[in-house]
């Protein structure tokens, strides 16, 4: 069994002892432990997802936006442009080479 498998198996363990351990406190053990677990689990559930729209927010309010579609395009048509020219230049030097090789023959 490798190690993700124990964790996994860990996992699913721990949450059957939990909801076990949940439903007698809200159905078994009296009415003053059914209150402060259900207390407990919404505090939870807010929390985490407070937390989780938080944590979203500020991912939002910190990352730069992204460039314009339109400076990408920019960018791109200067490459290709430098490309092609890059491409005439060693079309010029291949036919300058041939020419030479060709008139001494």
């Amino acid at each position: 069994m490798n190690r993700d498998q124990v964790i996994g198996l860990g996992m699913l363990g721990g949450s059957i002892l939990i909801i076990v351990a949940v439903i007698y406190l809200l159905f078994f053990a009296g009415e003053s432990l059914a209150i402060l677990t259900m207390k407990l689990i919404a505090t939870i559930a807010v929390v985490g997802v407070m937390g989780i729209l938080g944590w979203i927010g500020y991912t939002l309010a910190t990352t730069p936006p992204p460039k314009p579609i339109e400076e990408i395009e920019k960018e791109l048509e200067e490459e290709l442009k430098k490309l092609e020219e890059e491409v005439k230049k060693e079309e010029k030097s291949e036919k300058a080479e041939e020419s030479k090789s060709g008139s001494s023959r």
